[in-house]
């Protein structure tokens, strides 16, 4: 019988692409949801449902019974508080590690979780680490750059602009950044459940030695939209003086805002790439996409689903 895995932030960005990642091998899926409203993307795929969230102990038992290996994928990448991002980050990996048992699990961390005094969030997905690094079963945390691709809704705004003739970087010579195309990392992590990795924490990307520079983005985005743009670059106290609105907006209730004063301290990093090749390599990992063929394939997907309108270009 095929193996059994365990998925959850199946309804989030990464995770349609990850559940067609692993139903193309042959597993099969057991997904957690907080509610089902059917994804057009998952349309035939045989899936099984347990209702609950990272708190819920008894759906995590009940995701996790007889499973293979458990893949967690889902987390925050903005919240109100610190203690909002540690609840959902550290605490419900700790849960879910509990859960799992002796099955294989697979974390989705995140590549700032390198600078955990950056911000909450990288605090949290350092935590996060640690929780899955303490199990007694077996366990790989993957740490994924910037990640973009059909679904994306955190980078709209970056394709948005440009479509409008302004590209927006922050003024911070020589940063660079790895990236990854969303489906490209669905697939390293589908191809997790098998590698022979254990207790390890790894890095994944394109594979473009060094990453890229924010002219690299501006000029893929470009291409990809078929327009040019000039370049707006933020200076660092405009910036947080934004993130301080926003934090302050989100400790008043309205809706929470990704860019806050951590978030900015993550985005003037000068380093923030890649460069441990050992998950790469046991996958003998090929990505699908650069970066030009990335932003392309998102256009693309954001025209077809009118989230970007077709624009003309007037320079």
């Amino acid at each position: 019988m095929a193996k059994l895995v365990a998925v959850t932030g199946a309804t989030g960005f990464v995770g349609p692409h990850l559940v067609r990642a692993l139903a193309a091998r042959g597993y099969r899926l057991r997904l957690l949801v907080r509610r089902w409203s059917p994804l057009p993307s998952l349309a035939g795929i045989e899936l099984e449902l347990v209702l609950g969230d990272l708190e819920d102990r008894a759906a995590l038992g009940a995701l996790c019974a007889g499973a293979d290996a458990v893949i967690h994928a889902a987390g925050a990448i903005k919240a109100r508080t610190t203690a909002d991002f540690m609840r959902a980050n550290r605490d419900g990996t700790a849960n879910l590690s509990t859960a799992a048992g002796a099955a294989r699990l697979i974390l989705l961390s995140s590549l700032v979780a390198r600078e955990p005094d950056l911000s909450p969030y990288a605090a949290s997905k350092r935590a996060a680490e640690r929780a899955v690094a303490d199990r007694s079963g077996p366990w790989l945390a993957v740490r994924a750059p910037a990640v973009y691709g059909p679904g994306d809704r955190e980078t709209l705004a970056y394709f948005a602009g440009v479509a409008r003739g302004l590209a927006l970087a922050p003024r911070a010579d020589g940063a660079r950044v790895s990236m990854i195309h969303v489906e490209d990392l669905a697939q390293a992590l589908a191809g997790c459940v098998a590698v022979e990795l254990d207790r390890e924490i790894c890095e994944i990307d394109d594979g473009k030695a060094e990453g890229y520079g924010y002219p690299d983005l501006a000029q893929a985005a470009e291409a990809a939209l078929g327009r040019t743009a000039r370049t707006l670059r933020v200076p660092r106290p405009a910036m947080a003086a934004l993130g301080r609105i926003n934090a302050g907006l989100n400790r008043l209730g309205a809706p929470v805002q990704i860019l806050t004063h951590g978030k900015v301290r993550e985005i003037f990093h000068p380093d923030w790439v890649v460069r441990d090749r050992k998950l790469a390599a046991v996958l003998a990992f090929s990505p699908r996409y650069g970066l030009m063929e990335g932003f392309r394939d998102t256009v693309l997907w954001y025209r077809r689903n009118n989230w970007l309108r077709q624009t003309r270009n007037t320079v």
